[in-house]
Protein backbone atom coordinates (compact mmCIF):
# COMPACT_ATOMS: atom_id res chain seq x y z
CA UNK A 1 0.00 0.00 0.00
CA UNK A 2 1.19 3.41 -0.95
CA UNK A 3 1.75 5.94 1.56
CA UNK A 4 -0.84 8.19 -0.23
CA UNK A 5 -3.09 5.58 0.20
CA UNK A 6 -2.61 5.48 3.81
CA UNK A 7 -2.72 8.69 4.61
CA UNK A 8 -5.99 8.58 3.32
CA UNK A 9 -7.63 6.53 5.74
CA UNK A 10 -5.47 8.60 8.60
CA UNK A 11 -6.98 11.80 6.95
CA UNK A 12 -10.53 10.81 5.57
CA UNK A 13 -12.51 11.44 8.77
CA UNK A 14 -11.09 15.06 9.06
CA UNK A 15 -12.02 15.66 5.78
CA UNK A 16 -15.41 14.27 6.53
CA UNK A 17 -15.82 16.30 9.40
CA UNK A 18 -14.53 19.57 7.25
CA UNK A 19 -17.42 18.88 5.09
CA UNK A 20 -20.33 18.27 7.14
CA UNK A 21 -18.99 21.14 8.48
CA UNK A 22 -19.16 23.47 5.14
CA UNK A 23 -22.55 21.48 4.34
CA UNK A 24 -24.23 22.83 7.90
CA UNK A 25 -22.25 26.20 7.45
CA UNK A 26 -23.82 27.01 3.48
CA UNK A 27 -27.21 25.05 4.47
CA UNK A 28 -26.82 22.69 1.77
CA UNK A 29 -28.58 18.95 2.03
CA UNK A 30 -26.43 17.31 -0.16
CA UNK A 31 -23.23 16.00 0.42
CA UNK A 32 -19.66 18.06 -1.07
CA UNK A 33 -17.26 15.28 -1.94
CA UNK A 34 -14.24 15.79 -0.49
CA UNK A 35 -10.63 15.19 -1.79
CA UNK A 36 -7.79 14.04 0.56
CA UNK A 37 -5.74 13.56 -2.37
CA UNK A 38 -5.71 17.28 -2.22
CA UNK A 39 -5.63 17.91 1.43
CA UNK A 40 -2.57 15.49 2.05
CA UNK A 41 -0.34 17.13 -0.50
CA UNK A 42 -1.22 20.09 0.88
CA UNK A 43 -0.46 18.99 4.36
CA UNK A 44 2.80 17.40 3.64
CA UNK A 45 3.94 20.46 1.19
CA UNK A 46 3.38 22.71 4.19
CA UNK A 47 5.91 21.03 6.57
CA UNK A 48 9.22 22.62 5.80
CA UNK A 49 12.39 21.05 5.37
CA UNK A 50 15.27 20.02 3.19
CA UNK A 51 14.16 16.60 1.14
CA UNK A 52 16.68 14.21 2.02
CA UNK A 53 17.20 10.39 1.02
CA UNK A 54 17.84 7.43 2.69
CA UNK A 55 21.02 6.43 0.58
CA UNK A 56 22.46 10.00 1.14
CA UNK A 57 21.78 10.01 5.19
CA UNK A 58 23.58 6.92 5.58
CA UNK A 59 26.63 7.88 3.04
CA UNK A 60 26.93 11.12 5.13
CA UNK A 61 26.79 9.26 8.25
CA UNK A 62 29.70 6.82 7.51
CA UNK A 63 31.35 10.02 6.51
CA UNK A 64 31.42 12.24 9.90
CA UNK A 65 30.01 9.69 12.24
CA UNK A 66 32.29 10.03 15.42
CA UNK A 67 31.66 6.63 16.47
CA UNK A 68 32.73 5.45 13.25
CA UNK A 69 36.02 7.35 13.25
CA UNK A 70 37.06 6.31 16.85
CA UNK A 71 36.22 2.87 15.88
CA UNK A 72 38.61 3.37 13.14
CA UNK A 73 41.45 5.07 14.75
CA UNK A 74 40.82 2.47 17.67
CA UNK A 75 41.91 0.01 14.56
CA UNK A 76 44.72 1.59 13.40
CA UNK A 77 45.63 1.59 16.68
CA UNK A 78 45.28 -1.72 16.83
CA UNK A 79 47.70 -2.26 13.69
CA UNK A 80 50.56 -0.47 15.12
CA UNK A 81 50.86 -1.99 17.94
CA UNK A 82 50.76 -5.51 15.98
CA UNK A 83 53.48 -4.43 13.75
CA UNK A 84 55.32 -3.50 16.87
CA UNK A 85 55.34 -6.86 18.35
CA UNK A 86 56.13 -8.70 14.95
CA UNK A 87 59.33 -6.11 14.78
CA UNK A 88 60.19 -7.85 17.93
CA UNK A 89 61.27 -10.89 15.94
CA UNK A 90 63.01 -8.75 13.27
CA UNK A 91 66.38 -9.43 13.04
CA UNK A 92 68.82 -6.74 13.98
CA UNK A 93 72.38 -5.37 12.48
CA UNK A 94 74.32 -3.75 15.35
CA UNK A 95 77.88 -1.78 14.94
CA UNK A 96 79.68 -0.20 17.74
CA UNK A 97 83.18 2.21 17.25
CA UNK A 98 85.83 3.22 19.75
CA UNK A 99 89.15 4.86 19.91
CA UNK A 100 90.94 5.55 23.58
CA UNK A 101 94.39 7.22 24.46
CA UNK A 102 95.58 7.48 27.74
CA UNK A 103 99.05 7.96 29.40
CA UNK A 104 100.31 5.43 32.20
CA UNK A 105 103.06 5.81 34.86
CA UNK A 106 104.94 2.71 35.25
CA UNK A 107 107.09 1.50 37.98
CA UNK A 108 108.30 -1.83 36.50
CA UNK A 109 111.71 -2.05 34.10
CA UNK A 110 109.43 -4.23 31.86
CA UNK A 111 107.41 -1.79 31.01
CA UNK A 112 109.17 -0.37 27.94
CA UNK A 113 108.88 3.13 29.03
CA UNK A 114 108.49 5.37 31.94
CA UNK A 115 105.42 6.23 30.94
CA UNK A 116 102.67 4.30 28.67
CA UNK A 117 100.86 5.62 25.72
CA UNK A 118 98.88 2.88 24.92
CA UNK A 119 96.29 3.90 21.89
CA UNK A 120 93.21 1.59 21.08
CA UNK A 121 90.96 1.57 18.24
CA UNK A 122 88.25 -1.06 18.04
CA UNK A 123 85.21 -2.16 16.33
CA UNK A 124 82.05 -4.64 16.51
CA UNK A 125 79.68 -5.58 14.09
CA UNK A 126 77.27 -8.25 13.90
CA UNK A 127 73.55 -9.15 13.60
CA UNK A 128 71.02 -10.87 16.48
CA UNK A 129 67.69 -12.53 16.05
CA UNK A 130 65.21 -13.35 19.15
CA UNK A 131 62.89 -16.58 17.26
CA UNK A 132 59.43 -17.22 18.21
CA UNK A 133 60.13 -20.02 20.65
CA UNK A 134 62.55 -17.72 22.75
CA UNK A 135 65.92 -18.49 21.04
CA UNK A 136 68.53 -16.01 20.82
CA UNK A 137 70.95 -15.75 18.03
CA UNK A 138 73.83 -13.37 17.57
CA UNK A 139 76.46 -13.35 15.42
CA UNK A 140 79.51 -10.65 15.77
CA UNK A 141 83.02 -9.66 14.68
CA UNK A 142 85.11 -7.87 16.77
CA UNK A 143 88.58 -6.25 16.18
CA UNK A 144 91.20 -4.40 17.72
CA UNK A 145 93.86 -2.41 16.97
CA UNK A 146 96.84 -1.55 19.60
CA UNK A 147 99.12 1.23 19.32
CA UNK A 148 102.05 1.79 22.24
CA UNK A 149 104.99 3.42 22.82
CA UNK A 150 106.24 0.31 24.75
CA UNK A 151 110.05 -0.68 23.58
CA UNK A 152 109.07 -4.43 24.26
CA UNK A 153 105.94 -4.40 22.22
CA UNK A 154 106.73 -6.94 19.32
CA UNK A 155 103.95 -5.70 17.34
CA UNK A 156 103.28 -2.01 16.58
CA UNK A 157 100.44 -1.67 15.62
CA UNK A 158 99.00 -5.28 16.73
CA UNK A 159 95.86 -6.23 14.95
CA UNK A 160 93.29 -8.76 17.37
CA UNK A 161 90.46 -10.02 16.23
CA UNK A 162 87.36 -12.47 16.96
CA UNK A 163 84.54 -13.81 15.51
CA UNK A 164 81.80 -15.28 18.22
CA UNK A 165 78.60 -17.24 17.10
CA UNK A 166 76.08 -17.38 20.47
CA UNK A 167 72.70 -19.20 20.74
CA UNK A 168 70.97 -18.55 24.20
CA UNK A 169 67.60 -21.35 24.71
CA UNK A 170 64.93 -20.81 27.34
CA UNK A 171 64.00 -24.12 28.47
CA UNK A 172 61.40 -22.86 30.81
CA UNK A 173 60.96 -19.15 31.39
CA UNK A 174 60.52 -17.30 28.24
CA UNK A 175 60.16 -20.48 26.19
CA UNK A 176 57.55 -20.26 23.46
CA UNK A 177 54.29 -18.96 24.37
CA UNK A 178 55.70 -16.78 27.01
CA UNK A 179 58.02 -15.43 23.97
CA UNK A 180 55.05 -15.03 22.24
CA UNK A 181 52.58 -13.92 24.26
CA UNK A 182 52.46 -10.25 23.56
CA UNK A 183 52.40 -10.46 20.13
CA UNK A 184 49.77 -13.32 20.32
CA UNK A 185 47.48 -11.03 22.42
CA UNK A 186 48.56 -7.93 19.64
CA UNK A 187 47.39 -10.38 16.85
CA UNK A 188 44.17 -11.08 18.49
CA UNK A 189 43.33 -7.58 19.81
CA UNK A 190 44.06 -6.22 16.19
CA UNK A 191 41.28 -8.94 15.06
CA UNK A 192 38.93 -7.37 17.66
CA UNK A 193 39.81 -4.28 16.67
CA UNK A 194 38.49 -4.87 12.89
CA UNK A 195 35.73 -6.54 14.63
CA UNK A 196 34.84 -3.62 16.01
CA UNK A 197 34.57 -1.92 13.23
CA UNK A 198 32.88 -3.54 11.24
CA UNK A 199 30.54 -3.45 13.93
CA UNK A 200 30.25 0.71 13.63
CA UNK A 201 29.79 0.76 10.56
CA UNK A 202 26.90 -1.68 10.93
CA UNK A 203 25.80 0.55 13.93
CA UNK A 204 25.83 3.36 12.03
CA UNK A 205 23.83 2.27 9.38
CA UNK A 206 21.52 1.33 11.71
CA UNK A 207 21.01 4.15 13.82
CA UNK A 208 20.78 6.66 10.19
CA UNK A 209 17.50 4.39 9.03
CA UNK A 210 16.27 4.26 12.71
CA UNK A 211 16.24 8.05 12.80
CA UNK A 212 15.63 8.69 9.15
CA UNK A 213 12.59 6.67 10.00
CA UNK A 214 11.44 8.93 13.13
CA UNK A 215 11.71 11.75 10.99
CA UNK A 216 9.48 10.22 8.63
CA UNK A 217 6.77 9.33 11.49
CA UNK A 218 7.32 12.63 13.06
CA UNK A 219 6.16 14.54 9.65
CA UNK A 220 3.31 12.08 9.29
CA UNK A 221 2.11 13.26 12.99
CA UNK A 222 2.56 16.69 12.16
CA UNK A 223 0.44 16.91 9.26
CA UNK A 224 -2.15 15.21 11.32
CA UNK A 225 -1.74 17.37 13.77
CA UNK A 226 -1.73 20.58 11.72
CA UNK A 227 -4.98 19.04 9.93
CA UNK A 228 -6.97 18.03 12.93
CA UNK A 229 -6.37 21.75 14.50
CA UNK A 230 -7.54 23.40 11.49
CA UNK A 231 -10.61 21.14 11.37
CA UNK A 232 -11.02 21.75 15.30
CA UNK A 233 -10.96 25.67 14.90
CA UNK A 234 -13.69 25.14 11.69
CA UNK A 235 -15.78 23.06 14.34
CA UNK A 236 -15.48 25.25 17.02
CA UNK A 237 -16.70 28.22 14.27
CA UNK A 238 -19.39 25.91 13.46
CA UNK A 239 -20.35 24.77 17.15
CA UNK A 240 -20.87 28.77 17.90
CA UNK A 241 -22.88 29.00 15.01
CA UNK A 242 -25.46 26.26 16.27
CA UNK A 243 -25.30 27.93 19.43
CA UNK A 244 -26.26 31.09 18.62
CA UNK A 245 -29.53 30.06 16.99
CA UNK A 246 -30.16 27.46 20.06
CA UNK A 247 -29.58 24.29 18.50
CA UNK A 248 -26.85 23.44 20.65
CA UNK A 249 -25.79 24.41 24.42
CA UNK A 250 -22.92 26.20 25.86
CA UNK A 251 -21.34 22.83 27.02
CA UNK A 252 -20.89 21.55 23.88
CA UNK A 253 -19.37 24.89 22.68
CA UNK A 254 -16.86 24.21 25.24
CA UNK A 255 -16.56 20.81 24.48
CA UNK A 256 -15.43 21.75 20.59
CA UNK A 257 -13.02 24.67 22.45
CA UNK A 258 -11.55 21.93 24.86
CA UNK A 259 -10.64 20.09 21.41
CA UNK A 260 -9.39 22.75 19.85
CA UNK A 261 -6.69 23.70 22.57
CA UNK A 262 -5.86 20.25 22.72
CA UNK A 263 -4.81 19.56 19.31
CA UNK A 264 -3.52 23.25 19.38
CA UNK A 265 -0.83 21.62 21.85
CA UNK A 266 -0.80 18.47 20.23
CA UNK A 267 0.40 20.56 16.78
CA UNK A 268 3.69 22.32 18.86
CA UNK A 269 4.50 19.06 20.25
CA UNK A 270 4.36 17.16 16.62
CA UNK A 271 6.60 20.34 15.34
CA UNK A 272 8.99 20.46 18.12
CA UNK A 273 9.55 16.45 17.74
CA UNK A 274 10.17 17.11 14.13
CA UNK A 275 12.83 19.66 15.06
CA UNK A 276 14.61 17.45 17.97
CA UNK A 277 14.48 14.30 15.60
CA UNK A 278 15.78 16.64 12.74
CA UNK A 279 18.59 18.00 14.80
CA UNK A 280 19.18 14.37 15.88
CA UNK A 281 19.73 13.65 11.88
CA UNK A 282 22.02 16.71 11.44
CA UNK A 283 24.27 15.60 14.47
CA UNK A 284 24.60 11.98 13.13
CA UNK A 285 25.24 13.15 9.70
CA UNK A 286 27.94 16.40 11.00
CA UNK A 287 25.43 18.98 8.95
CA UNK A 288 22.31 20.66 9.37
CA UNK A 289 19.86 21.43 6.81
CA UNK A 290 20.15 24.63 5.09
CA UNK A 291 19.45 27.84 6.72
CA UNK A 292 16.30 28.77 4.76
CA UNK A 293 14.82 25.16 5.47
CA UNK A 294 15.84 24.86 9.48
CA UNK A 295 15.62 21.03 9.47
CA UNK A 296 15.15 17.96 7.56
CA UNK A 297 12.49 16.36 5.43
CA UNK A 298 12.40 12.49 3.93
CA UNK A 299 12.07 11.46 0.82
CA UNK A 300 11.85 7.28 1.05
CA UNK A 301 9.17 5.26 2.40
CA UNK A 302 9.31 2.34 4.64
CA UNK A 303 9.56 -1.40 2.85
CA UNK A 304 6.22 -3.33 3.85
CA UNK A 305 6.08 -7.07 3.61
CA UNK A 306 9.50 -8.15 4.45
CA UNK A 307 10.16 -11.86 4.31
CA UNK A 308 11.79 -13.74 6.57
CA UNK A 309 13.62 -16.50 7.84
CA UNK A 310 13.09 -19.10 10.57
CA UNK A 311 13.81 -17.25 14.37
CA UNK A 312 16.49 -19.71 15.08
CA UNK A 313 18.46 -19.56 11.79
CA UNK A 314 18.30 -15.80 12.19
CA UNK A 315 19.73 -15.98 15.84
CA UNK A 316 22.16 -18.64 14.50
CA UNK A 317 23.26 -16.50 12.10
CA UNK A 318 23.75 -13.76 14.77
CA UNK A 319 25.68 -16.20 16.66
CA UNK A 320 28.38 -16.64 13.96
CA UNK A 321 28.31 -13.02 12.08
CA UNK A 322 27.51 -10.23 14.50
CA UNK A 323 30.74 -8.61 15.21
CA UNK A 324 30.11 -7.43 18.80
CA UNK A 325 30.40 -11.33 20.34
CA UNK A 326 33.31 -12.44 17.78
CA UNK A 327 35.40 -8.98 18.93
CA UNK A 328 34.34 -10.96 22.81
CA UNK A 329 35.50 -13.69 21.20
CA UNK A 330 39.22 -12.30 20.37
CA UNK A 331 39.21 -10.56 23.20
CA UNK A 332 38.88 -13.63 25.29
CA UNK A 333 41.84 -15.55 22.90
CA UNK A 334 44.22 -12.82 23.71
CA UNK A 335 43.73 -12.82 27.33
CA UNK A 336 44.16 -17.11 26.81
CA UNK A 337 47.67 -16.31 25.11
CA UNK A 338 48.88 -13.70 27.82
CA UNK A 339 47.73 -16.18 30.63
CA UNK A 340 49.91 -19.21 28.52
CA UNK A 341 52.94 -16.85 28.54
CA UNK A 342 52.01 -16.21 32.49
CA UNK A 343 52.05 -19.57 33.03
CA UNK A 344 55.63 -20.10 31.56
CA UNK A 345 56.99 -17.15 33.11
CA UNK A 346 56.11 -18.25 36.69
CA UNK A 347 58.77 -21.16 36.22
CA UNK A 348 62.32 -20.72 37.10
CA UNK A 349 64.64 -19.66 34.19
CA UNK A 350 66.62 -22.22 32.87
CA UNK A 351 68.37 -21.28 29.95
CA UNK A 352 70.65 -23.27 28.10
CA UNK A 353 73.62 -21.49 26.07
CA UNK A 354 76.75 -22.40 23.76
CA UNK A 355 79.47 -20.46 21.90
CA UNK A 356 81.53 -20.76 18.57
CA UNK A 357 84.41 -18.56 17.32
CA UNK A 358 87.48 -18.12 16.56
CA UNK A 359 90.49 -15.62 17.26
CA UNK A 360 93.27 -13.71 15.15
CA UNK A 361 96.31 -12.02 15.11
CA UNK A 362 98.31 -9.57 13.13
CA UNK A 363 100.54 -6.94 12.63
CA UNK A 364 103.86 -4.88 12.21
CA UNK A 365 106.26 -6.47 13.94
CA UNK A 366 109.64 -4.71 15.59
CA UNK A 367 112.81 -5.68 17.26
CA UNK A 368 112.76 -6.02 20.48
CA UNK A 369 116.17 -5.21 22.51
CA UNK A 370 116.30 -6.63 26.02
CA UNK A 371 119.47 -5.99 27.77
CA UNK A 372 122.18 -7.58 25.16
CA UNK A 373 119.99 -9.57 23.24
CA UNK A 374 117.88 -8.49 20.27
CA UNK A 375 114.41 -10.35 19.64
CA UNK A 376 112.82 -10.16 16.07
CA UNK A 377 109.52 -10.47 14.83
CA UNK A 378 109.59 -11.11 10.73
CA UNK A 379 105.53 -9.84 10.13
CA UNK A 380 103.84 -7.80 8.42
CA UNK A 381 100.42 -8.20 8.35
CA UNK A 382 97.05 -6.35 8.13
CA UNK A 383 93.93 -6.49 10.20
CA UNK A 384 92.29 -8.63 7.43
CA UNK A 385 94.56 -11.28 7.77
CA UNK A 386 93.43 -11.10 12.09
CA UNK A 387 89.82 -11.25 10.83
CA UNK A 388 90.56 -14.16 8.28
CA UNK A 389 91.91 -16.21 11.38
CA UNK A 390 89.21 -15.37 13.57
CA UNK A 391 86.18 -16.66 10.65
CA UNK A 392 88.43 -19.68 9.43
CA UNK A 393 88.74 -20.53 13.50
CA UNK A 394 92.38 -21.33 12.99
CA UNK A 395 92.44 -20.14 16.71
CA UNK A 396 88.80 -21.96 18.11
CA UNK A 397 87.42 -21.08 20.53
CA UNK A 398 83.59 -22.72 22.11
CA UNK A 399 81.86 -22.19 25.27
CA UNK A 400 78.60 -24.35 26.30
CA UNK A 401 76.78 -23.99 29.79
CA UNK A 402 73.74 -23.38 31.61
CA UNK A 403 71.97 -20.60 33.60
CA UNK A 404 69.51 -20.92 36.44
CA UNK A 405 67.88 -18.27 38.20
CA UNK A 406 64.96 -19.44 41.16
CA UNK A 407 63.77 -16.65 42.56
CA UNK A 408 63.23 -17.22 46.47
CA UNK A 409 59.14 -16.30 46.95
CA UNK A 410 57.72 -16.72 43.40
CA UNK A 411 55.63 -14.54 44.31
CA UNK A 412 56.37 -11.53 41.39
CA UNK A 413 55.42 -14.09 38.45
CA UNK A 414 52.82 -16.26 39.99
CA UNK A 415 50.78 -12.98 40.75
CA UNK A 416 50.87 -11.94 37.63
CA UNK A 417 49.85 -14.82 36.40
CA UNK A 418 46.64 -15.52 38.66
CA UNK A 419 45.64 -11.89 37.82
CA UNK A 420 45.43 -12.77 34.35
CA UNK A 421 43.31 -15.77 35.00
CA UNK A 422 41.45 -13.57 37.00
CA UNK A 423 41.21 -11.22 33.87
CA UNK A 424 40.48 -14.51 31.50
CA UNK A 425 37.38 -15.18 33.64
CA UNK A 426 36.09 -11.62 33.52
CA UNK A 427 36.35 -11.76 29.67
CA UNK A 428 35.09 -15.15 29.36
CA UNK A 429 32.13 -14.05 31.72
CA UNK A 430 31.25 -10.59 29.92
CA UNK A 431 31.48 -13.18 26.11
CA UNK A 432 29.08 -15.37 27.92
CA UNK A 433 26.30 -12.48 29.04
CA UNK A 434 27.23 -10.49 25.39
CA UNK A 435 25.84 -14.08 24.37
CA UNK A 436 22.86 -14.32 25.97
CA UNK A 437 22.26 -10.47 25.18
CA UNK A 438 22.29 -10.92 21.81
CA UNK A 439 19.92 -13.84 21.83
CA UNK A 440 17.43 -11.51 23.49
CA UNK A 441 18.11 -9.02 21.06
CA UNK A 442 17.61 -10.79 18.55
CA UNK A 443 15.20 -12.75 19.36
CA UNK A 444 12.82 -8.81 20.47
CA UNK A 445 13.75 -7.88 17.00
CA UNK A 446 12.68 -10.72 15.46
CA UNK A 447 9.25 -10.74 16.73
CA UNK A 448 8.67 -7.06 16.38
CA UNK A 449 9.46 -7.93 12.75
CA UNK A 450 7.76 -10.89 11.92
CA UNK A 451 4.43 -9.50 13.76
CA UNK A 452 4.74 -6.20 11.42
CA UNK A 453 2.52 -6.97 8.75
CA UNK A 454 -0.21 -8.20 11.55
CA UNK A 455 0.57 -5.02 13.58
CA UNK A 456 -0.09 -2.43 10.05
CA UNK A 457 -3.25 -4.73 9.38
CA UNK A 458 -4.24 -4.31 12.77
CA UNK A 459 -3.57 -0.53 12.61
CA UNK A 460 -5.31 0.00 9.43
CA UNK A 461 -8.34 -1.56 10.75
CA UNK A 462 -8.66 0.85 13.61
CA UNK A 463 -8.26 3.87 11.30
CA UNK A 464 -10.76 2.40 9.65
CA UNK A 465 -12.99 2.13 12.04
CA UNK A 466 -12.12 5.30 13.25
CA UNK A 467 -13.34 6.74 10.19
CA UNK A 468 -16.59 5.01 9.93
CA UNK A 469 -17.25 6.12 13.68
CA UNK A 470 -16.33 10.07 12.95
CA UNK A 471 -18.53 9.29 9.83
CA UNK A 472 -21.64 8.43 11.69
CA UNK A 473 -21.06 10.32 14.72
CA UNK A 474 -20.93 13.56 11.93
CA UNK A 475 -24.49 12.24 10.94
CA UNK A 476 -25.48 12.17 14.08
CA UNK A 477 -24.39 15.30 15.31
CA UNK A 478 -25.85 16.46 12.52
CA UNK A 479 -29.14 15.61 13.44
CA UNK A 480 -29.12 16.26 17.04
CA UNK A 481 -28.91 12.75 18.13
CA UNK A 482 -25.70 13.16 19.68
CA UNK A 483 -23.35 15.33 21.02
CA UNK A 484 -20.35 17.58 20.60
CA UNK A 485 -18.58 16.02 23.58
CA UNK A 486 -18.61 12.26 21.98
CA UNK A 487 -18.13 14.16 18.60
CA UNK A 488 -14.90 15.24 20.25
CA UNK A 489 -13.51 11.96 21.49
CA UNK A 490 -14.48 10.10 18.61
CA UNK A 491 -12.05 12.50 17.22
CA UNK A 492 -9.57 11.64 19.98
CA UNK A 493 -9.85 7.99 19.19
CA UNK A 494 -9.27 9.01 15.44
CA UNK A 495 -6.10 10.76 16.24
CA UNK A 496 -4.66 7.98 18.10
CA UNK A 497 -5.64 5.41 15.54
CA UNK A 498 -3.57 7.20 12.94
CA UNK A 499 -0.64 7.48 15.15
CA UNK A 500 -0.75 3.84 16.13
CA UNK A 501 -0.38 3.08 12.30
CA UNK A 502 2.22 5.55 11.51
CA UNK A 503 3.90 3.99 14.61
CA UNK A 504 3.45 0.13 12.99
CA UNK A 505 4.91 1.47 9.92
CA UNK A 506 8.09 2.95 11.62
CA UNK A 507 8.42 0.11 14.28
CA UNK A 508 8.41 -2.54 11.30
CA UNK A 509 11.14 -0.63 9.49
CA UNK A 510 13.29 0.04 12.47
CA UNK A 511 13.33 -3.78 13.52
CA UNK A 512 14.31 -4.53 9.57
CA UNK A 513 17.31 -2.31 9.94
CA UNK A 514 18.09 -3.75 14.06
CA UNK A 515 17.66 -7.09 12.67
CA UNK A 516 20.99 -6.24 9.67
CA UNK A 517 22.42 -4.58 12.53
CA UNK A 518 22.48 -8.14 14.85
CA UNK A 519 22.72 -10.83 12.44
CA UNK A 520 24.96 -9.11 9.49
CA UNK A 521 24.66 -11.38 6.28
CA UNK A 522 27.17 -13.69 5.66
Amino acid sequence: MSSIKILIFRFLSVLILSSVIAQLAIGQTEAVPANPDSALATALNQIEGAPLSLSDVINRALAQSAQLNDARGALAAARGALTRERGVFDPQLYADASKSSEQQPTASPFSGAPVLRPKTTAGEAGARIKLPVGTEVSASVNGVKQETNSAFASLNPQYNATGTLTVRQPLLQGFGPAAWGDYSQAQRNYEAASQRFEDAVVGVRATAESIYWDLYAAERDLAVARLTSERADAFVRETESRASVGLVGPIQVNSAKAFQAEQELVRLDAEDNLSRISDDLAVLIGERADGSFNRYRTVDEPTLGVSLEPEDSVVARAMRTNHQLIAAEWDVKAMQALVRAAWWNALPRLDIFGALGGNGLSGTGRDVIFGSDTLRTVRNDQFEDALSQALHRDYPTWTVGLNLSIPIMLREKSGDRNRLRAELSRAEWRYTQLKRTLEEQVRIAYRELAHGQDREHAAQAGVEASVNQARIGLIEYENGRTTAFELVRLGADLANAQRRYSDALVRTAKAAARIKQLAPEE
